[in-house]
Order: structure tokens, then C-alpha cells, then sequence
């Protein structure tokens, strides 16, 4: 569909949306800016309840420092969701990226702590061996969804699973410590020009990576229009499997390097710590295509519902809120995220 078309069709529902009645249009604005919304009231509910803890400098670079691996593996899940498919095991692989990353630069290897351990691989080898194995990962999801036609959600929920049992069976269910010169633990801890933490800067490099992935490669338009309409994708001449497979693959690649973000600000290796990821990951894509969209799934409304969360949860810290805190609002975000997104779409449906 040409641009022209394109911006035909925004105009002529702009204007299907001026003339509809006001509760309908309070609705549509509900659906299309109520992340928006949400993110801004709880900053200024904040503020106002606590301005010198929340409002600090040093808080909001936390806030984006904490944020950041979980950021980068929703960026890669919006990638299968823009693709039309789901991945259920991010968060698995995103724990045991952080095992594996551990055990490389700690001297467990690649088989773990039942084989010979030695000295642990430097960092600039011991990231690629583990973000090259998130891509297989990926491609193992993607060949199981489109080859052997099994559903995008049991697959990777079954997949996922199994790999636990590989992060189980590598680590042996024990958190361990990283052991190297202390240049991993500088990925979370340390600056840039003494100023800005790393972890934003490598969550902005992979923030504008995958929106330029989307949105100016020929990849990411194969992507998005497989995800709108996989038969017609494929008379264009587009090969549909092939285009799923990139998008899990791609998925993979962040949850992994997510996972290792992650290792590096705990210092360890756990193989539960991404596990929160996967509802994280699904509140913020949700709660990002309900932002300046109309339900549909894109990279900064992701960065947004990253936001949204991470707001929450910092005020929640702030205010020493239980734990069992922590779930009820992500849980109550999620379906609140999803209720927008349909909300959006059914909206643009009716035009």
C-alpha cells in the first residue's frame, strides 16, 4: 500500500471520528492515548507524594538503568508480535542467558558444573557465544511454529519449558557469582564519559536498532505484513515462513541479551531472575499499541509501556509496598493493557 493511500485512509477516519458522537470519541481517545494517560499520572501522583525521592536525578536514571533489560526483551517480543505470533518463553530464555554468560566468564564452559570447568572466556567472547545461541534458540521456535505447524503459543510455552530444564540442568539450580576482572559488572554499574549509565545507552542503540528494523528495512516491512495478513503477504511473493522465523529469531537474540543485561546489575546468574520478563514483556507491548496507535503493536509505544511499568514499580518501591504488590499491579496492567489495545482496534473496525 502506497504512502498516499496510507495517509488517504488516517484522513478520512480522522474525520469518521470528528463527527462521531462525544462518549464515542472520549473512547477512541481512551484507547489511543490512555497509556499516555496512565504514565503521566502516576509520574505526577508520585511527585506530589514523594518530590525529593522520586523526582531526584539519581532516581530517574535508576528508573531507566533498572528498566533496561527488561525493555530490551519486550522490544524483541514486539517484533513476533508484529509478526501476528507469540513467544512464551522469553523470560526462560532470558534466565538462562544470564546463567550461561555467568558460567562462560566463571570457567563453568559450555557444559556446566558436571563437565570440566577452567578459566572463564572474556567477555567480548563469552557475550556472542551466548547472544548466538538466543538466535538458535529462535530459529528452534520458528522451525517448530511454521515447519511442524504447531501454535505459536503451546510451542514456545513447551520450548520454553524445556529450556528450564536445560538452565536447571547447566547450573544445577545455583546461583552463582560472576568471576572476572570486574569489566561485566561495569556494563551495569559504570558510565558513559562519566555520566550516563551503560545500560541506557545499549537500551537507546537497540531501541533505535529495532525501530529501524521495522520501519526502514525490507525485513520489517515483510514482517509487518505478514502479521496483518499472512495470505496476502504471500501473494506478494512474500515467503511467510521464512519472514517468522527472522521475527522469532530476532526475539531471541534480545531476551538473551536482555538476560544478560540482567546478570550483569545482579553480578550473578539465577535461573529464575528473567523469569518476570514474560509478563512485563506482554504488559508493555500491550499497553504500547494502545499508545499513538490503534492497537497496533509498535517499537516506541513499547519503550512507553516500559516506562509505565517501570513508574509503577519504582513508586511502589518508594512507598515500601509489600511484594505481593508488585504482581497485583502488573497483572492488573496487563489485562487494563490488553482491554485498551482492543479497545483501539474494535474502534477502528467500527470505521
Amino acid at each position: 500500500m502506497s504512502s498516499t493511500s496510507t495517509d488517504t485512509r488516517a484522513t478520512e477516519a480522522a474525520i469518521v471520528r470528528r463527527s462521531r458522537p462525544f462518549h464515542l470519541q472520549a473512547l477512541s481517545f481512551g484507547g489511543r492515548y490512555g497509556t499516555i494517560i496512565v504514565l503521566v499520572g502516576m509520574t505526577a501522583a508520585f511527585l506530589i507524594a514523594a518530590p525529593d525521592t522520586f523526582g531526584s536525578t539519581g532516581n530517574l536514571l535508576a528508573v531507566l538503568t533498572n528498566l533496561a533489560p527488561g525493555a530490551i526483551v519486550a522490544l524483541g517480543l514486539t517484533i513476533c508480535l508484529v509478526a501476528g505470533d507469540f513467544d512464551l518463553s522469553i523470560g526462560y530464555q532470558a534466565s538462562i542467558a544470564g546463567v550461561f554468560v555467568v558460567g562462560l566468564l566463571s570457567g563453568l564452559g559450555l557444559i556446566g558444573v558436571g563437565g570440566p570447568q577452567g578459566i572463564g572466556l572474556p567477555m567480548w567472547i563469552a557475550i556472542p557465544i551466548v547472544l548466538v545461541f538466543g538466535l538458535v534458540f529462535g530459529l528452534i521456535n520458528g522451525l517448530v511454529v511454521t515447519k511442524l505447524g504447531v501454535n505459536a503459543l503451546i510451542a514456545t510455552l513447551g520450548t520454553g519449558t524445556i529450556l528450564f530444564a536445560v538452565n536447571l540442568l547447566y547450573g544445577q539450580g545455583v546461583t552463582y557469582g560472576v568471576r572476572d576482572d570486574g569489566s561485566f559488572l561495569r556494563l551495569a554499574i559504570g558510565k558513559a564519559f562519566g555520566i550516563i549509565p551503560w545500560p541506557i545507552i545499549i537500551l537507546v542503540v537497540f531501541t533505535a536498532g529495532m525501530w529501524l528494523l521495522l520501519n526502514q528495512t525490507k525485513l520489517g516491512q515483510h514482517i509487518k505484513a505478514v502479521g496483518d495478513d499472512p495470505e496476502a503477504a504471500r501473494r506478494l511473493g512474500i515467503n511467510v515462513s521464512r519472514t517468522r522465523i527472522y521475527a522469532f529469531m530476532i526475539t531471541g537474540f534480545c531476551a538473551t541479551a536482555g538476560g544478560v543485561m540482567l546478570a550483569a546489575s545482579l553480578g550473578s546468574g539465577d535461573a529464575n531472575a528473567g523469569d518476570v520478563y514474560l509478563l512485563q514483556g506482554f504488559a508493555a507491548a500491550f499497553l504500547g499499541s494502545a499508545a499513538l496507535r490503534d492497537g497496533e503493536f509498535h517499537i516506541i509505544g513499547t519503550i512507553l509501556g516500559c516506562l509505565t511499568v517501570a513508574v509503577g514499580f519504582n513508586g511502589l518501591a518508594i512507598f515500601s509496598a509489600p511484594p505481593f504488590t508488585q504482581y497485583l499491579f502488573a497483572g492488573g496492567l496487563l489485562v487494563i493493557a490488553v482491554a485498551l489495545s482492543t479497545l483501539s482496534r474494535k474502534y477502528v473496525s467500527d470505521l
